[in-house]
């Protein structure tokens, strides 16, 4: 059962918007990337959407690009990351968990068997940003029998017939774009006739509506909210914090070890940036 409808319902209740941040699964390593989601969590987050690397992240701009290569440089497969999920699930029962992932890591597990296993680990849905609404059956068809919630992008300035697909392919939540182009905090995002396709989607029946990219500030969240969206998800800028402090990190660690207090130091300046981010993010979903 997927648990995105009761944290909308909650926040409803109290007139807030969800807060969505992403960060790379394996980034900077597998076990860290656990310590900077304990963070985001910590910080507030709503739910999570987590990054999947893959070598060819053609939606993403530059920041979360080197995201992925240093996630997949460390080691952080498939397994390895569902690994993390599940510890996360375990201590986070009630918490919405998707996946951020690109088409041809489901076709080369197998799509039937990569829904199964992310069942297994405790997602809630799958994000495809490459693969479009018109290219969703066979996804959603695994999707739907492995219990996991399928996820579309509504593009911006798409035509009603394309916005009524997404709407009734989408599962958990729609993601709703911002603007054209990739991820990325260098171009700003814009909710210029979101409006408009929030109360299209709404009037197909769709799942909630998330904004995303360019989001990163909490200025643009709290125009997200105004615009009629349930919520805003702020990947570029979360990953830049984990990025800052990544060099740093590394070199201590192969310097004095990760039992170091310099070590140590930095980690937890990492975590304390992530939480004030979150926490600053989180409150201006306020309706």
């Amino acid at each position: 059962m997927s648990r995105y409808p009761e944290m909308f319902a909650r926040l409803a209740v109290r007139g807030q918007g969800a807060f969505v941040p992403f960060v790379m699964v394996g980034d900077p390593t597998p076990a860290l990337s656990e310590t900077v989601i304990e963070a985001l969590v910590d910080g507030g987050a709503d739910a999570l959407e987590l990054g999947l690397p893959f070598s060819d992240p053609v939606a993403d701009g530059p920041t979360i690009q080197r995201a992925h290569i240093r996630a997949l440089e460390a080691g952080a497969d498939f397994a390895a990351c569902l690994g993390v999920i599940s510890r996360v699930r375990e201590r986070h029962a009630e918490l919405p968990i998707g996946m951020l992932v690109y088409g041809n890591v489901p076709f080369a597990v197998g799509v039937g068997e990569f829904y199964c296993r992310c069942a297994d680990a405790g997602v809630d849905s799958v994000l495809l940003p490459d693969v479009p609404v018109r290219e969703s059956p066979a996804f959603s068809s695994a999707a739907r029998a492995a219990g996991i919630d399928a996820v579309y992008i509504a593009p911006p300035s798409s035509t009603a017939r394309t916005l009524d697909a997404v709407a009734a392919s989408s599962r958990g939540y729609v993601y709703a774009v911002s603007r054209a182009g990739v991820t990325g905090i260098e171009q700003a995002s814009s909710t210029v006739g979101l409006a408009e396709s929030v109360a299209r989607l709404r009037a197909a029946a769709a799942a909630p509506v998330m904004l995303g990219f360019g989001i990163s500030r909490p200025e643009q969240v709290a125009a997200a909210i105004a615009a009629g969206a349930d919520g805003a998800i702020c990947g570029s800028a979360t990953v830049a914090i984990v990025e800052g402090h990544a060099p740093a990190l590394a070199r201590l660690a192969a310097r004095t070890g990760e039992d170091s207090a310099a070590w140590d130091a930095e980690r937890r300046s990492l975590t304390a940036g992530l939480r004030e981010f979150v926490a600053a993010m989180k409150a201006a979903t306020l309706r």
